[in-house]
């Protein structure tokens, strides 16, 4: 997909719904402040980056919102969900609707990727019947353009083709949010165009919102409608890609010139 397209009215961002709210979010690990006083937003449709070096709270940030971490403090509402004050049901039932690719993909080795794609389908959606289970694994597999993959294991695949299967099990589920946790991490410069592409293709077919965490200029570049930086754990800057790239902030000058 060309990032220069103009999208069409069904998959433009959608101000007037919040669907993820952070505000002064802060969690620790003993004397270690990893997030301090964080705050985003994300909007229906919308891809937003969380640019940030390793150790500066991007992970930690993430589990906070699927409720993997209690914060300390903060609010965190997720689709109308108080996440920190939710059951372990009611955690689960927001799940099933947050898609989060991991970033190692999270395959199981000891399964054929036909097997990793049936899993959630039977644990999360209850779905046992075949002819069921094939269409819908078939046609996730086309989505991401993997279908010969289907009978092989994971360590018979790329990198690349990992993170494809990766995404495809995850949006097998039809969630309305996506989590991509360092999408590009470990991949050659072309190969990680292509994940880009397809975190754009994926909100524009299934009009999810998304949050990208990212250290990889290129990849908040390609994906995102909207920066966040997120500095030593703290959400200091705000904007398109070309408005932090203006500021000339010397903590995002690295990034930069690249």
């Amino acid at each position: 997909m060309n990032t220069e397209t103009i999208p069409s009215e069904s998959n433009v961002i959608d101000k007037t719904q919040r669907v993820i709210e952070i505000r002064n979010l802060e969690k620790s690990f003993g004397d270690r402040r990893v997030l301090n006083k964080v705050n985003l937003e994300v909007f229906a449709r919308e891809n937003l980056a969380v640019l940030g070096r390793s150790g500066s709270g991007k992970s930690v940030l993430i589990k906070c919102i699927v409720g993997l971490l209690k914060p300390d403090s903060g609010v965190i509402q997720v689709l109308g969900y108080d996440v920190p004050s939710l059951s372990a049901a009611e955690l689960n039932e927001l799940r099933l609707q947050v898609g989060f690719s991991f970033q190692g993909s999270a395959l199981y080795d000891s399964m054929s990727i036909r097997q990793n794609l049936e899993f959630p389908l039977k644990r999360n959606l209850g779905i046992f019947d075949k002819k069921e289970l094939d269409d819908k694994i078939m046609t996730s597999l086309k989505e991401v353009g993997l279908e010969h993959t289907v009978d092989q294991k994971p360590a018979e695949l790329s990198g690349g083709m990992k993170k494809r299967i990766g995404i495809a099990r995850t949006l097998i589920l039809k969630p309305k949010i996506m989590l991509y946790d360092e999408p590009t991490s470990g991949l050659d410069p072309v190969t990680a165009a292509e994940i880009n592409e397809l975190i754009l293709e994926v909100r524009d077919r299934y009009h999810t919102a998304s949050i990208i965490i990212t250290h990889d200029i290129s990849c908040a570049r390609q994906t995102s409608d909207r920066i966040v930086a997120l500095i030593n754990g703290e959400s200091k800057l705000n904007g398109t890609f070309e408005e932090l790239k203006a500021t000339h902030d010397e903590e995002l000058e690295r990034f930069f010139n690249y």
